[in-house]
């Protein structure tokens, strides 16, 4: 079973999708990840961001790994070809990198293809910008989370602040989620946009906690568990 959460960078994707996948004890999937380790190896490599078959190469031949903890099914490691990529996919130089690859159709091909033999495999959280309309779009629970520019850039700083990677320039990190806002709308291939059928939310100026309480209720409602699953872990 999967459950979709699309949205723009900075909309709180990640954080949402794992607390609703420890809170219906579901594993999680970032997507957004893999793009990420796909970017980081192709500057590793001197890979020209413009070269869809080079890049699709990278993405077809080197393996995207994620690292749990016993009895979390939130992954806390990503790697790429066995090097570890966790905090090197989170920088500022990534996050300008990251739009181009994932817009060759080549890349989006071959990464597709890996997250639905993953999702397929079990009940999953499934979190990025093309999921509920390319990825799953038969998944019976979709939510497409935003929430203001500004918010978004604020959020992303608070959140490079703590864990001490990324750009803590306001300015330039909210001229980086403009960009990459438009760069991921305007994409020939799979745009980012909301499933015909998902259901909108907008988490501007609302605490992450209710967010999550409306994506598990929705889920709940659907049917997709039965209401009985424990608490978070």
């Amino acid at each position: 079973m999967i459950i979709a959460i699309d949205g723009p960078s900075g909309a709180g994707k990640s954080t949402v999708a794992k607390a609703v996948a420890r809170e219906l004890d579901f594993s999680c999937l970032d997507t957004g990840a893999m793009y990420r380790a796909i970017a980081w190896q192709a500057i590793q490599d001197g890979v020209p961001f413009d070269d869809d078959a080079a890049l699709g190469e990278l993405a077809r031949t080197h393996d995207i790994a994620f690292g749990h903890v016993a009895g979390d099914p939130v992954p806390r490691r990503v790697s790429i070809g066995g090097a570890d990529v966790t905090d090197a996919i989170r920088t500022a130089e990534i996050d300008r990198a990251v739009s181009p690859v994932s817009a060759a159709p080549s890349v989006r091909a071959a990464l597709v293809e890996q997250q639905q033999r993953i999702g397929r495999a079990g009940d999953y959280v499934v979190e990025g910008r093309d999921i509920g309309t390319t990825v799953f779009p038969e998944s019976p629970v979709k939510v497409f989370l935003t929430a203001s520019a500004e918010e978004r850039a604020h959020r992303r700083v608070r959140q490079n602040v703590d864990r001490g990677v990324g750009s803590i320039d306001y300015d330039e990190v909210l001229t980086d989620i403009r960009r990459r806002d438009d760069q991921d709308s305007s994409r020939a291939t799979s745009p980012l946009r909301p499933a015909d059928d998902a259901v909108r939310m907008d988490s501007t100026g609302r605490y992450i906690e209710e967010v999550i309480d409306d994506i598990v209720a929705l889920a709940r409602e659907k049917g997709v568990v039965s209401g009985t699953e424990g608490t978070c872990k």
